[in-house]
């Protein structure tokens, strides 16, 4: 019997609002300490109210709900709300936007291998999963982090990840809500795009039958995985149609037709280019049986959170920009972005080395 049957209805609903043409998702879910380099970065101090007051300034923006279908956050989200009451899951609800939950507990080394890692968080995931069910979120963040190397990501590392995604992504159907599984293959390194494709398809496929293997309802999750990239250090830069044709080949050799969606991550490439190239995988010419779309953080974030710089005087400008970033975002889910959103720190990378949040 496939995972969440009880349930099977209500994941489909919540698969269908997120999928919503021209929309995509927005991935606030930074941990504490993550959050901590973003407040600092603009000489702010990593207080309750500052976090508080940086995801006002993002889910209370004026029209999100035309560009933005479900918002990831944070545990201590959960129960922060609005300067004049209102609760973050409660206004997003209103704004017909789906409240999700990043429920991993972070990554460890996995031993045997060479800094490889494997994800916390299962031994008392139903029970939070039916906490956040109730608290009013319908799908949830996983994220499995791998590396590219001389002998990475080894065969251990892989099957570690795959069993891990799958078993949460049961769990979080058991419990009503919508698992985003998320296996990414960092752009750390100096490898090319073609070893990224490689990498990338021994990963996904692995992921895949780890899904099917544990019962999951296809039908009911969305895939998080990397773009198809050169690493960071290669010296090289594809083109946005390279990079959607490695992409869609990638998904097309390990991703079945019935899984609905896909919620690319950003991975550390600038704004501009995470964008441009998300148009480019929709307006590529190919078979692509999935709902396309970003679930970016840093890449809708990072130019508000520099032009916000903490002062409540700057909400109204930041906003502008963060909510030019996700209407480009929503055009390139439509493969109709025409480019040039945004200043020079649109094309900035956000690349940070073995990144953890």
């Amino acid at each position: 019997m496939a995972a969440g049957a009880k349930f099977q209805d209500e994941l489909l609903k919540t698969v269908r609002a997120i999928c919503t043409p021209g929309k995509g998702i927005l991935a606030a879910d930074e941990s504490t300490g993550t959050i901590e380099k973003r407040l600092t970065s603009i000489g702010l101090e990593n207080s309750e109210e500052n976090r508080r007051a940086y995801r006002e300034l993002l889910f209370a923006a004026p029209d999100l709900n035309k560009y933005v279908s479900g918002v990831i956050m944070f545990e201590e989200t959960l129960h922060h709300g609005t300067k004049a009451g209102k609760n973050f899951v409660k206004l997003l609800q209103e704004l017909n936007i789906v409240p999700g939950i990043k429920v991993d507990k972070g990554v460890k080394n996995l031993s045997g291998t060479n800094g490889e890692t494997t994800t916390q968080g299962h031994d008392d995931l139903d029970k939070r999963c039916a906490k956040y069910y109730e608290m009013g979120c319908r799908f949830a963040k996983w994220r499995a982090v791998l590396k590219i190397g001389a002998n990475e990501p080894s065969e251990l590392a892989i099957q570690e990840n795959a069993r891990g995604l799958a078993r949460y992504a049961a769990i979080c159907q058991e419990n009503g809500i919508v698992p985003i599984v998320e296996p990414e293959v960092l752009m750390d390194g100096t490898h090319t795009i073609e070893q990224c494709a490689a990498a990338s398809e021994r990963v996904f496929a692995a992921v895949s039958k780890a899904l099917i293997d544990n019962n999951v309802f296809l039908e009911g999750i969305l895939l998080k995985p990397n773009m198809i990239l050169p690493g960071a250090d290669s010296g090289k830069k594809a083109t946005p149609l390279e990079v959607a044709s490695y992409t869609v080949r990638t998904l097309q050799r390990t991703l079945p037709a019935a899984v609905p969606g896909v919620v690319f991550l950003s991975g550390g490439q600038g704004e501009e280019d995470a964008t441009v190239n998300l148009n480019a995988i929709n307006a590529l010419n190919s078979k692509k049986p999935w709902f396309l779309t970003f679930s970016f953080a840093r890449a809708l974030q990072s130019t508000a959170l520099k032009t916000w710089a903490g002062k409540e005087e700057n909400f109204g400008i930041a906003r502008e920009k963060f909510l030019a970033r996700c209407k480009a975002n929503s055009e390139a889910q439509l493969g109709k972005y025409g480019g040039g959103v945004g200043d020079k720190d649109a094309n900035t990378s956000l690349f940070e080395k073995d990144y953890r949040y």
